[in-house]
């Protein structure tokens, strides 16, 4: 997915005639930090919450101020991996995507990106979870997804997560199944090393309590 198909218009930016308060009611309505600021269609830059907060007048332009932010924006052909990137780098709650000539399209709030991820993770989807650890030599996702197709199940998402100094690294996949005890029975057979397991269904799980316990395993 690219930037430009997550652009969401429902948050204007602001102008530089705009006064301090005009844009900390704007951040307040939207519930954000960060707004852009534009000219017809020129990008000037993205103002945060904390360059205003200590500004003694409030109705004074933005466009008096200094932004403390520099170049906090994506290209609208840019992959989306970009756009989590600066999220995280920058600690954004919106993005800025512009086109190849630099003028403003739109923005990326964290609350799109945020659903953006749900799908992108099948998090809203049915199924169980599985955290394996394996060894980096070992990371064959191509055997994982058999191993889970074996059971009539599929892999609906997976992703890796690698440590410092360290041949392990953890690798999460969520099925479209709740009932997983014959898949884990088969990784154990196959030597995997399983390190949790979420939405597995049995006779004394409760699946919402393992759904809540992996979403604050992710810290989402």
């Amino acid at each position: 997915m690219l930037a430009i198909e997550l652009i969401a218009n429902a948050i204007p930016p602001v102008h530089t005639s705009d006064s301090i308060q005009k844009v900390f009611d704007r951040m307040a309505e939207f519930r954000v930090a960060h707004l852009p600021i534009v000219n017809e269609e020129q990008f000037l830059g993205l103002v945060s919450e904390d360059d205003l907060i200590e500004e003694p007048d409030y109705n004074s332009p933005i466009g008096a101020i200094a932004l403390s932010l520099v170049n906090p924006y994506v290209l609208e052909e840019q992959h989306i991996y970009d756009v989590i990137r600066l999220f995280y780098e920058r600690q954004l709650t919106v993005v800025p995507v512009l086109n190849i000539k630099k003028d403003y399209l739109g923005l990326i709030s964290i609350n799109s990106m945020n659903e953006y991820f749900a799908k992108l993770t099948s998090a809203s989807e049915p199924g169980g979870i599985i955290v394996l650890e394996v060894d980096n030599k070992n990371n064959s996702l191509a055997h994982m997804s058999q191993v889970v197709e074996s059971d009539n199940a599929q892999v609906l998402s997976s992703y890796t997560r690698t440590f410092p100094d360290s041949t392990r690294m953890e690798v999460t996949l969520k099925v479209n199944k709740q009932d997983i005890s014959n898949i884990l029975a088969t990784f154990q057979r196959y030597k995997y090393d399983v390190k949790a397991t979420f939405n597995f269904t049995d006779h004394n799980d409760n699946s919402m309590d393992r759904f809540d316990s992996f979403m604050n395993y992710l810290n989402l």
